[in-house]
């Protein structure tokens, strides 16, 4: 029992004692951990402090870079100022310099102009002295004349004045025949070279043109395609373009025929797309001749402009760029309108330029000289009012609008540049070979045809085709009956032979047709 009690009571000893060994072990511990802590943290506010020291440095001497360079700077702007102060300083005390010398001069100047003042008034004085002796002895001479002629001074000075006068008048008469004379010859020859030398400066080829267009064809089966079944593809395709094609023996080629080149060139470009394309029935043919007219307006539009470009005539109303371009498809006496148009301006603008007159306003009088030919055929009166109005009315300059009103003499001449495209006009139109007055007479024979059959009521379209020896008509259903349709080909044929002189006879073809179109939806 007592060794219990003491194995408990020595358990109970060695527990105390290890506890408080434990105790202040821990107790060690923490206390080297709060050191090391301690330690750390020193340490850390040492190289923070350290590293502060670092930045402030750094930043006084950034702070002293900049202050440096600013100083730098003001320095330099300040030697700048400074140098640009002695400049100004430098040349002010010039100027002063140049004004001191300035001053001088103007009093030297001065008192010479008061030097030569004086010796004025005293040349002054004196001639005035002189003027009144020299009046004395003139009036003394005068009554001394008057005594020995027997007249006064009035009659003597009358008679002197009039034989002056008569003999004035001898000598001026003979210089103004002497002057004229020369005149004249000397502008007959100049006149001359100025041709001649306009002449030569623009030689331009001349053809002249045919009423025909020959297409070719890949090979002969296609005529047969052309022609149609029954002829439905030719008779749609004269029908659409007004056009006369001709099928012939002619290997792998189709003739179109037709007084109006423009009809003409249509019916060409669409007949050769026809041919690519291989598609030739009348809807197609209707719908590539629609859209080959629509592309002829373009490329009107587009010629106009180049020519005023190549002839260099600028600012030009859109509309007359238009009307240009239809007179490359116009012909006069088979001379093409355009091509005879540019040769006028050409020759319009050298003669201006050798006779001292502008140049570019006869130029550009030359080109619009015969503008009205492109709407002749759809207004009524001559080329010349036409293309007169036309300019007038798309702002052209009034000498322009004279000379095409007077390129003919259809009205006074008012001034040179109408006189020298009068000239021009008459140049290249005389040139050999320019002109065949047997195709004109065709053509405006083919024009009055159509225009008879325009004239009546109900008339859609009229073509004249065969070379005039026959006119097709196309009618309004809705307003012409077939009763009608024959009394309309009546009335046409009898006017004709009553207004128009042509060979052999005229067909008159008066064509009516119903349509019934729907859609399959």
């Amino acid at each position: 029992m007592l060794e219990t009690i003491l194995t408990i009571v020595a358990g109970i000893v060695v527990a105390m004692l290890l506890f408080l060994l434990g105790w202040y072990a821990r107790k060690r511990a923490s206390e080297s951990k709060l050191m090391s802590t301690e330690k750390l943290a020193e340490k850390i506010i040492a190289e923070a402090k350290k590293e502060a020291e670092t930045h402030k440095r750094e930043a006084i001497l950034e702070a002293k870079d900049q202050w440096y360079k600013a100083k730098e700077n003001f320095e330099r702007e300040t030697q700048a100022r400074r140098a640009e102060l002695a400049r100004l300083e430098k040349k002010l005390a010039d100027r002063e310099g140049s004004l001191n010398r300035r001053v001088d001069i103007l009093e030297k100047k001065e008192a010479e102009l008061r030097r030569k003042e004086r010796d004025l008034s005293n040349l002054e004085r004196s001639l005035r002295e002189k003027d009144v002796e020299l009046t004395h002895l003139i009036d003394e001479q005068n009554r001394r004349l008057e005594k020995i002629a027997g007249m006064t001074a009035d009659e003597a000075k009358q008679l002197l004045m009039t034989n002056l006068e008569n003999q004035a008048r001898h000598e001026a008469a003979q210089l103004i025949r002497r002057i004229r004379e020369e005149a004249e010859r000397k502008a007959e020859k100049e006149a001359r070279e100025i041709l001649t030398l306009a002449i030569q400066r623009c030689a331009a080829d001349h053809v002249v043109e045919s009423t025909v267009s020959v297409v070719q064809l890949p090979n002969e089966e296609m005529k047969g395609r052309i022609i149609g079944r029954e002829g439905r593809n030719i008779r749609a395709f004269e029908l659409s373009t007004g056009i006369d094609v001709i099928i012939d023996d002619t290997p792998e080629a189709v003739i179109l025929s037709g007084f109006d080149p423009i009809r003409r060139e249509i019916a060409k470009v669409a007949l050769e797309r026809l041919v690519v394309d291989g598609r030739i029935h009348p809807a197609r043919i209707e719908e590539v001749v629609a859209k080959v007219q629509a592309e002829m307006d373009e490329k009107i539009r587009e010629t106009g402009e180049q020519v005023s470009l190549d002839v260099g005539v600028h600012g030009l109303h859109p509309e007359l760029i238009k009307l240009l371009g239809r007179l490359q498809y116009r012909t006069s006496y088979g001379q093409n309108v355009l091509q005879h148009s540019k040769e006028v301006a050409h020759l319009a603008s050298i003669m201006a330029a050798e006779l001292g007159f502008d140049p570019s306003l006869a130029k550009r009088a030359g080109l619009l000289h015969d503008i009205g030919k492109a709407i002749d055929h759809e207004t009524e009166g001559t080329h010349t009012q036409i293309g007169a109005e036309v300019a007038e009315r798309y702002g052209e300059n009034p000498q322009v609008v004279h000379a095409i009103a007077s390129h003919h003499s259809d009205s006074v001449v008012e001034s040179p540049i109408s006189v020298l495209v009068q000239a021009a006009d008459a140049v290249s139109s005389a040139r050999p070979g320019a002109r065949r007055e047997t195709l004109e007479s065709y053509v405006k024979r083919l024009e009055k045809l159509e225009k008879i059959a325009d004239s009546f009521k109900g008339v859609a379209k009229a073509f004249a085709i065969q070379a005039g020896r026959e006119i097709r008509i196309m009618v309004e259903n809705k307003e012409i009956s077939d009763e009608q349709a024959q009394e309309l080909a009546h009335d046409i044929a009898q006017r004709v032979e009553r207004e128009l002189e042509y060979p052999g006879q005229v067909k008159v073809v008066v064509i009516r047709e119903t349509r019934a179109i729907e859609y399959a939806k």
